[in-house]
């Protein structure tokens, strides 16, 4: 996660700059709560510090809350949000008003705990909280309002099939518990996901053609999600066999055609409407642009109904998602949500950065707009006007690590928002959290099925091969089991170079999200000791794609120019290269296109930018342009070879059959990023 101080003050451009005035970003919210906070001066970025002295005091029209400022930061304070948690009705209040509101009581609030945040480009101050709390009998005095509403939304993103709780996942049966229990407080309560339920998984969801994890979402009583770039791992008809099993609605608004994308009477919609405790809510959809570019060719390919071969584009702008959010309100939709697989990137020169926060300010009439896609923390507030209300961003961690439970004041009869607030509900929260048992029969199940062939014992490692993060170090940086990897592919194939992308990474080794069956296998978290005995269940859970390893060669230009597509999206984006055989350096101040600044051999000799022949061991989804590595690879004479997964088994086994406990590689610097 991106630490919210930054030391350069000059933005990028005045474009950028600009935005400053209209966005408050609440990037990386978690971490920020846990930061103390620092004081602004000329040369630094911060988030706002808490406001203080909170006071709350009862009076006819609602709860009066009261509050000194938070001192002056840069980026500027632009709005204090004061909310009460699940059922209540939080209000936006604009820094330039007085620094008191009076917050609605809604009717049938029995519990009420004020409490109040600073808002900046930079984020969410921590929580400062009112000096007194209120009951049912504090409010005999209060005005009760009947004509507005708290919609509660339960929101996920990119879960990836995590269905098992493991030592970082909460897992879908205690999931389902959470749900339930805030659903039991609000009837008004919605529960979503961003995409890319499926795909990039471990064994228990993969194995079974990801459908353990669409059972899964249908015992958390999921109401709708829109699709992710993973939706399309595999082609249109197996996407289709997940509509079909899915008791909650897919939508997408920014896809040039949906027809293919049903089953029997359950169809994709551009829009969809949920009615809920008498409130009608409209749900609207956006996938990722670069999913062309991040599936196989002709995963996006279907034939229509008179025989024609179409292919799925996917709008990179906002035109069908604000069409979507008309339609859906001209429906009677009296509040309308977001549900984009885009995601934030980090903050810097005093904006948010990414797609998420971009096209959210240019998405119209969305009372909340929820991302996914790069796996980060964000939540960020869209300043409102008097026609038009604040309008919330969040976004929230992969793999089950969280959810986001966001409360949204709503009058019904007139669709005003008044305001809205988000939690971050953790797996730390979870501790006291029963798992339900039948989610946790269905889990069982698929579990038992696997685990004689999953838990076979293939080596043992001195420590832990580490990856995520946030950013994740295999989307941002050189890591441990991209050398291992790239080192074992280079010398298996004798090619001058190695080349993969750091998103096929999809966890640490052993793996957190793969728990074996087998007790008497020594695992991090059982024990303290290494080495750790890792599985070929650990193996798929870290390659779960199938790809196959392809031998081809490479110009030196090809080279500079695969280096310049791998750091395009830093630092998020799966396209960034774990590399062998040479090194480079890179500089994210620059232009995309100029980033690279050296490449050489692992003895400092130049690789010029030329047509000088290398080979190069890569995969197959690489050779055929995934990630935007297309045709540098030269896959008219590349040989396809083993499964990616394959190297990495049998580097295992070699070392356990020549007595040996794998070693974790020191980083030794050939991926750089400098200035």
């Amino acid at each position: 996660m991106k630490t919210p101080i930054e030391t350069s003050h000059t933005p990028h451009n005045s474009a950028r700059s600009k935005k400053v005035s209209t966005r408050a970003s609440i990037g990386a919210l978690l971490l920020i709560s846990l930061l103390s906070p620092i004081s602004a001066h000329s040369a630094t970025y911060s988030a706002p510090a808490a406001p203080t002295h909170v006071t709350a005091y009862t009076s006819a029209r609602g709860i009066v809350v009261r509050w000194t400022p938070s001192p002056d930061v840069a980026p500027a304070i632009t709005s204090y949000i004061v909310s009460a948690g699940p059922g209540s009705c939080p209000v936006v209040v604009p820094a330039s008003n007085h620094s008191v509101v009076t917050m609605p009581v809604l009717a049938g609030q029995t519990s009420i705990s004020p409490v109040v945040q600073a808002v900046n480009a930079y984020g969410f101050s921590p929580v400062a909280k009112a000096d007194r709390s209120f009951v049912t009998a504090d409010l005999k005095n209060t005005a009760l309002r009947s004509d507005l509403k708290s919609l509660q939304l339960l929101q996920l993103s990119d879960f990836h099939g995590a269905i098992e709780t493991t030592s970082s996942n909460i897992g879908a049966p205690v999931l389902a518990t959470a749900f339930t229990n805030d659903r039991a407080k609000n009837a008004l309560t919605l529960t979503l996901s961003s995409g890319d339920n499926i795909g990039a998984a471990p064994p228990i969801s993969t194995e079974f053609e990801e459908m353990p994890t669409i059972e899964s979402l249908n015992a958390m009583k999921f109401d709708a999600s829109t699709f992710g770039n993973h939706e399309h791992d595999r082609v249109i008809s197996h996407l289709q066999k997940v509509i079909g099993a899915s008791d909650f609605q897919w939508v997408v608004s920014n896809y040039s055609s949906i027809e293919a994308l049903k089953s029997g009477t359950k169809a994709t919609k551009n829009y969809a409407i949920i009615e809920r405790d008498g409130v009608k809510v409209g749900i609207v959809g956006g996938n990722t642009e670069q999913t062309k570019e991040q599936v196989f060719s002709g995963n996006l390919s279907f034939t229509n109904a008179a025989g024609v071969k179409k292919e799925i584009s996917i709008d990179a702008g906002v035109t069908g998602i604000n069409a979507a959010i008309a339609a859906a309100k001209a429906a009677g939709a009296v509040v309308v949500i977001a549900l984009l697989h885009q995601g934030w990137s980090e903050n810097a020169n005093g904006i948010a950065q990414g797609r998420l926060p971009d096209l959210a300010e240019q998405i119209k009439g969305a009372a909340v707009v929820f991302g996914g896609h790069s796996h980060l923390v964000y939540s960020s507030l869209i300043s409102g006007t008097r026609k038009n209300p604040p309008v919330l961003i969040a976004e929230v961690q992969n793999s089950g690590q969280a959810y986001t439970r966001t409360q949204v004041c709503v009058a019904p009869n007139t669709g005003k928002v008044l305001g809205s607030s988000v939690e971050y509900i953790t797996k730390a929260a979870m501790k006291n959290v029963a798992a339900d048992a039948t989610t946790s029969a269905l889990v069982k199940k698929y579990k038992d099925q696997l685990s004689g062939k999953l838990d076979a014992k293939i080596g043992a490692v001195a420590a832990v091969f580490p990856s995520g993060g946030s950013p994740q170090i295999q989307r941002s940086a050189e890591t441990a089991l991209g050398d291992f990897t790239t080192d074992a592919l280079r010398a298996r194939y004798k090619t001058d170079l190695a080349f993969i992308n750091g998103g096929g990474i999809r966890d640490t080794f052993p793996a957190k999200a793969y728990t074996p069956a087998d007790t008497k296998l020594n695992r991090p978290g059982t024990s303290t000791t290494a080495p750790y005995d890792v599985t070929l269940g650990d193996a798929l859970t870290v390659y779960p794609f199938g790809n196959v390893v392809a031998v081809s060669t490479i110009t030196g230009a090809n080279l500079w120019k695969a280096l310049e597509n791998g750091v395009s999206d830093y630092p998020s984006s799966g396209r960034f290269p774990q590399i062998s055989g040479f090194r480079f350096t890179f500089d994210t101040s620059k232009v995309m296109g100029s980033r690279v600044q050296s490449v050489t051999k692992p003895d400092g000799t130049a690789i010029a930018s030329d047509s000088t022949i290398y080979t190069v061991a890569t995969n197959d989804f690489m050779l055929y342009g995934g990630d935007g590595y297309l045709n540098y690879f030269t896959p008219s004479t590349a040989k396809l070879t083993d499964l990616l997964l394959t190297v990495l088994v049998d580097s295992i086994k070699s070392d356990a059959a020549a007595g040996k406990v794998t070693q974790v590689p020191a980083l030794d610097g050939r991926i750089k990023k400098v200035g």
